[in-house]
């Protein structure tokens, strides 16, 4: 979708507002780098010292990402998430326990309160996770290095996944929350990946759909916090 004009009101406002749908709908996805100045002064018709602002301010709230020489990313689909970024740190143990909590809690809530529209999206969204997985799994069976691409549709694709239990919760705190969470955490997750697909640590996400699907509160509940656990167990 291409952005649009501004035109009224304050300018800077206005295209903060565009700048910022932009990265909330996914047009510009987390790690992607924006359109360059002198593009984005010519598609919202506004001049450079409007487009500047608007950046600076989105900057300053933790969604985008200025690098000198290089240019600006994305960093955070929302302030809430540039936040939560900021304070989890570099500490991967931190982020898998604060992750924990809230997956285990939306859990609980998805299987209370699923529609069969969730469940839909849920499948969908496990069987892309799980074929994703799988090409990184042959890569490593056949004693090759995954590549970059594989890895990172992989991760992507079980974050979407862990994503789509949250949204089942029918809480949209807790989805905005745990936003910040996984882009805090999703870097490290294709670094790990290799070293756990295939093993024990590679756990199946059947039982937790399955779980949701049944009602079963307490085995939706376990089945997402297993898991996590045994990866936070890791890091001691």
């Amino acid at each position: 979708m291409p952005l649009v004009t501004a035109r009224r009101g304050s300018l800077v406002d206005q295209v903060i507002t565009q700048l910022r749908n932009a990265i909330s709908s996914g047009q510009w996805p987390v790690g992607h780098r924006i359109p360059a100045e002198a593009e984005l002064t010519a598609q919202l018709e506004v001049g450079r010292n409007t487009v500047r602002e608007a950046v600076r301010a989105l900057a300053h709230g933790g969604l985008l990402e200025v690098r000198q020489g290089d240019g600006t990313y994305v960093r955070a689909t929302s302030e809430l998430s540039g936040a939560l970024r900021t304070l989890c740190g570099p500490e991967l143990r931190e982020v898998l326990e604060v992750r924990r909590t809230i997956e285990v809690e939306a859990a609980r809530l998805a299987a209370a309160r699923h529609t069969d529209e969730d469940l839909a999206l849920l499948r969908r969204s496990l069987t892309d996770r799980d074929v994703a997985v799988e090409a990184v799994a042959a890569a490593t069976r056949r004693g090759e290095e995954p590549g970059t691409a594989e890895l990172e549709r992989a991760a992507r694709a079980d974050t979407d996944f862990h994503l789509a239990v949250v949204r089942c919760s029918g809480n949209s705190l807790l989805v905005e929350l745990y936003r910040g969470v996984v882009e805090a955490v999703a870097g490290s997750v294709v670094t790990t990946m290799p070293a756990t697909v295939g093993t024990e640590d590679d756990v199946s996400h059947t039982g937790i759909v399955e779980a949701i699907e049944a009602g079963d509160v307490e085995r939706a509940a376990r089945e997402a916090g297993d898991f996590l656990q045994r990866l936070i167990d890791r890091r001691d």
